[in-house]
């Protein structure tokens, strides 16, 4: 369902003789319509299992859903398809969490774009919580399980202990107020990615993400958001591995203090782009 809204005439102009277009808005809930279209988008590897759980609490008012496959061995991209007939299927090229949100926001078409995981831990109704925080003035909207009204059933206390110390050190370092550093939902308007050249190809994709819209000076609202246990399957996360390497995010981003930050060898942006089908 959507409603059109005319712009307003200009002073002394009959309204009728207005010729502007209309404003196409669709409505998200009981008290908010919006008129930016939103993509979602889904890094996948042998998750069919986990997919009907995701696609589920999609909502429905959604623009376009990204599903970028990262070589998967079972059905996930018929599963997929069948679960959202208009899903946008992308091939990943090459390997890891960062390189495969790469190359599905090269694949977005919408001015909103939200990252959500296929393990079923993301509870896609909280998606309206974060595009309400960007159309009131956020440019990124960053998921926090730790802030007020925020929980998680998957975080052991070694991980908890590594979050909360990475995160301090952030903050600490380049004067963010984060309650939550390691998490993988958020959304964010696309023109932020011209702001935040993203260079990755791991799981610290999302810490050198929040530490570069502190840096780029974007507007950085916390959602509150519940992590879920992974439903089927077992996690490619390593405390200590993954740990290591976000801190050597953190470590290279504060020694990088002039002008934007440096372009990646492997992985620019604006040219890795996935096979859609």
């Amino acid at each position: 369902m959507s409603s059109a809204v005319r712009p307003a005439a200009e002073p002394g102009q009959d309204p009728l003789d207005n010729p502007a277009p209309a404003v196409n808005y669709r409505p998200i809930s009981t008290h908010l319509a919006i008129a930016p279209p939103v993509s979602v988008v889904i890094p996948a590897m042998n998750e069919a299992e986990n997919l009907p759980y995701v696609f589920k609490t999609l909502p429905d008012w959604i623009h376009e859903v990204v599903l970028v496959d990262g070589n998967s061995t079972d059905d996930t991209v018929a599963v997929a398809r069948e679960l959202w007939p208009d899903v946008k299927v992308v091939r990943q090229l090459g390997k890891g969490k960062g390189d495969a949100l790469i190359t599905g926001f090269e694949a977005c078409t919408g001015d909103i774009i939200v990252m959500v995981d296929a393990d079923g831990s993301a509870d896609g109704h909280e998606i309206v919580s974060y595009v309400s925080a960007l159309v009131s003035g956020a440019d990124f909207a960053k998921g926090s399980r730790f802030a007020n009204g925020g929980a998680t059933d998957d975080m052991t206390p070694i991980r908890k202990l590594g979050n909360h110390v990475l995160c301090s050190v952030v903050n600490a370092k380049f004067g963010a107020r984060y309650t939550d550093l390691c998490y993988g939902y958020n959304a964010f308007w696309r023109h932020c990615l011209d702001k935040i050249e993203l260079d990755c190809t791991g799981f610290e994709v999302e810490t050198l993400m929040n530490i570069r819209v502190v840096k780029a000076g974007l507007k950085v609202q916390e959602i509150p958001s519940h992590e879920y246990l992974r439903i089927h399957g077992v996690s490619n996360l390593s405390a200590v591995r993954d740990g290591l390497r976000v801190l050597k995010v953190i470590l290279t981003e504060r020694s990088n203090r002039r002008g934007q930050p440096r372009r990646a060898r492997g992985v620019p942006f604006r040219t890795r782009q996935g096979e859609v089908s």
